[in-house]
């Protein structure tokens, strides 16, 4: 496989020309009902949309990052708190409920060098800083996330686009 130039201008058009839920619509469905789970309100709209951020970062999706940066403007994040994700760890922006969140969306999507992604003091820390229906939210917007992953990276529908327009 033949990589690009660094130095060549990305396409602005997406991969895949159709919107993937019109060709499988079951998609539209299972899609709904991830927004809907994690949408229950035991989560902040704000935290789940750092952890959305940073999987896009993580697994490198410039539809993504840009999607989830801007529902964290939506959602009241400071520009400090948006800018400083991917170095989360070493920014004061971030609370310890986030940093637990942070910290858990890095571990499910990034090997281990010890085998096991998430540490029984990881979960311990999380546990600490959501109560289990929240928890639960926290670990099905991971998911969420990762359901739109394949799509992103294989399709890549077009970042800055309306949320229901990428592949326009």
């Amino acid at each position: 496989m033949e990589i690009r130039s660094i130095t060549e201008v990305a396409p602005k058009g997406p991969r895949l020309a159709e919107d993937p839920s019109e060709l499988v619509p079951e998609l539209a469905e299972a899609s709904a009902a991830l927004f809907k789970a994690v949408a229950n309100g035991s989560v902040p709209r704000r935290t789940i949309s750092l952890v959305h951020l940073r999987a896009g970062q993580i697994v490198a999706s410039t539809y993504l990052t840009v999607l989830h940066t801007g529902f964290l403007r939506k959602a009241g994040a400071s520009e400090e708190q948006i800018t400083s994700v991917a170095s989360w760890r070493d920014s004061p922006y971030f609370d310890t409920a986030e940093r637990a969140a942070l910290a858990l969306v890095e571990a499910v999507l990034q090997p281990s060098a010890d085998g096991e992604r998430v540490s029984d003091e990881l979960y311990a820390l999380a546990a600490e800083q959501y109560e289990p229906r929240a928890l639960t939210t926290l670990m099905n917007a991971i998911g969420q996330v990762g359901f739109f992953i394949p799509i992103a990276l294989i399709a890549k529908p077009v970042a800055g686009r309306s949320f229901t327009a990428p592949w326009q």
